[in-house]
């Protein structure tokens, strides 16, 4: 009886976790496939003028949406380190805050609380983040009032 070389058998295929950006083409290779299909056509059948326009439509509108998503990752960046430092103002001012504390397992109430800020940080998330006096860290959107000295109840 005839052996098979185990050579010749197929290998398990072990799933490796994909790498999306490969499957994404940027704007160089979709450049890079318009000429490579520039070089390889038939000379004697040339591709249709209105295709190769609108290849170059389509390379035109990829290269104009790269550049805007890199220009609003831009401005994200910048509004995010504006915000913290327009909170900044707040360290040594005293804030009234606000926060939910629950009255029994139907209800809740609204209290607000005063104290002095030391100290303002930005979140990896991009939320503002404010420590108080009592070493509480609270949220900008609970910020109700800001002043220059104690606010009376």
């Amino acid at each position: 009886m005839p052996t098979v070389n185990e050579s010749l058998y197929l290998q398990e295929r072990q799933q490796q976790p994909q790498n999306t950006n490969q499957s994404i083409l940027g704007k160089d290779d979709f450049l890079k496939l318009l000429i490579t299909q520039l070089q390889n056509q038939d000379p004697s059948n040339p591709m249709d003028d209105r295709e190769f326009i609108a290849q170059m439509a389509q390379f035109s509108s990829l290269e104009q949406m790269t550049n805007m998503n890199q220009a609003m990752q831009h401005f994200v960046h910048l509004q995010k380190s504006q915000s913290l430092v327009q909170h900044s103002e707040l360290i040594g001012k005293t804030v009234q805050w606000k926060r939910e504390v629950e009255i029994d397992q139907y209800r809740t109430e609204t209290v607000y609380e005063n104290h002095k800020v030391k100290s303002v940080r930005l979140e990896s998330d991009g939320k503002i983040r404010i420590l108080l006096e009592n070493d509480r860290w609270i949220s900008n959107d609970q910020v109700v009032q800001i002043s220059e000295t104690s606010i009376e109840e």
